[in-house]
């Protein structure tokens, strides 16, 4: 790993504290069972609430990021949609469930360097529709007609459900983790959801709702499995001096890291992305992980949360099962994790689920769910099966 020094000397203490970048604006369409309105139009209006969360105009916007899920429509249009003239800086993005991340380090880096001065990063998908099973937004055969993955679907792995489920099978025998303590994870996250007034899932189930959901691909049961939800979110990413006058607290942008280790044989399901981009995004920013307040993670999968756990060091490799059962987890615990239900529970807008609510957090809007303590908030993106991963490390001074 690149030394903490090295790392140190590129990011955002490497610049004067002015043009250190934070996060000035949130914009959220409603999201979850939302019909009729095309992707595009969700980005549009996210990105327009997100300017007017944080006191900009639509005008004062130079720097366009987007992305969209499994439907398209969030592309580089949008800035014609917007009526943006003028951009320093644009570009269509597609890392999976790291992208969210990944815009913000961009933007910061174009922030830093003076590159633009405002900087709108968004996601929007809508793959439910009305007259459609939920399962069928996710079917990995409508992706891969041809090459490798068209191999993979003739074989039977026809959506990502199955490669974790691999993923997560290699993990119990492995280190013998078992589904009741992936379990524990997924009721944590519930009992955070039934606080929030976002989330999609507010009632509460138990370790035997989970034990006895329907199994989606052996060993991951429905309740291992994220939410499928509509919607579109945004955020601005500015200067600190510009974000300290504008409408909201500041969420500096403290450190940040990627990984992408693809998917090797020897590590599958043992180890991720995160192991390298955790420890990096947090000697960027200049603390331990004991410092951490608040950590949202992205979690399509509970088997994600535990590996993620593992890797960034909250346990030892390996322990993740028997640590997410600890009752460490949920509005109890003394881990702040995922408060806001997550992507299990709360809402799927992939990593911008994490990411939207890490800046509730931060900025101490999290009513019924907010921490106690949130001056340092630890964000990952998780993308393909393992093959990426992002992290950001997020705080309000």
């Amino acid at each position: 790993m690149t030394d903490p020094d090295e790392i140190a000397s590129y990011g955002p203490a490497a610049v004067p504290r002015a043009r250190r970048p934070a996060i000035a604006g949130l914009g959220m369409t409603p999201i979850g069972k939302v019909y009729g309105t095309p992707a595009a139009e969700l980005a549009a209006e996210a990105v327009r609430l997100a300017a007017a969360d944080a006191g900009l105009r639509l005008a004062d916007i130079d720097g366009l990021l987007t992305s969209s899920g499994v439907t398209p429509g969030a592309g580089l249009h949008l800035q014609q949609m917007l009526g943006l003239t003028g951009l320093g800086l644009s570009c269509d993005m597609q890392a999976f469930g790291t992208t969210a991340a990944a815009m913000v380090q961009y933007a910061s880096m174009a922030v830093m360097t003076g590159m633009a001065q405002a900087v709108a990063c968004v996601f929007a998908d809508v793959p439910l529709r009305q007259d459609k099973a939920t399962g069928t937004a996710y079917d990995g055969s409508r992706f891969a007609p041809a090459g490798w993955r068209g191999l993979l679907t003739a074989s039977g792995i026809g959506a990502a459900t199955t490669m974790y489920a691999l993923a997560a099978s290699r993990h119990m025998t492995v280190y013998g983790t078992t589904s009741e303590q992936l379990g524990h994870i997924a009721v944590a996250q519930r009992q955070w959801a039934a606080l929030s007034p976002l989330a999609q899932m507010r009632e509460p189930i138990t370790l035997e709702d989970h034990q006895s959901s329907r199994w989606v691909s052996e060993p991951l049961h429905l309740l291992d499995c994220c939410l499928v939800s509509n919607g579109g979110i945004a955020v601005i990413v500015t200067s600190a001096q510009r974000a300290a006058e504008l409408a909201q607290p500041p969420v500096h942008v403290l450190g940040w890291a990627q990984s992408h280790p693809g998917r090797p044989r020897e590590s599958f399901g043992l180890v991720s992305g995160a192991a390298t981009a955790g420890p990096a995004a947090l000697a960027m920013a200049g603390v331990k992980l004991a410092d951490i307040d608040v950590t949202e993670l992205y979690d399509c999968y509970t088997y994600t949360v535990m590996i993620t756990l593992e890797d960034y060091g909250f346990c030892a490799k390996g322990e993740g099962g028997p640590f997410a059962a600890s009752g460490v987890l949920g509005p109890g615990g003394k881990l702040m994790l995922n408060t806001g239900g997550g992507e299990l529970s709360g809402y799927y807008l992939w990593g911008m689920t994490p990411l939207s609510e890490a800046v509730i957090q931060a900025r101490g809007q999290g009513g019924d769910r907010q921490a106690g303590r949130h001056d340092l908030v630890l964000v990952s993106g998780n993308g393909g099966v393992l093959d990426h991963h992002a992290t950001l490390v997020l705080g309000r001074g």
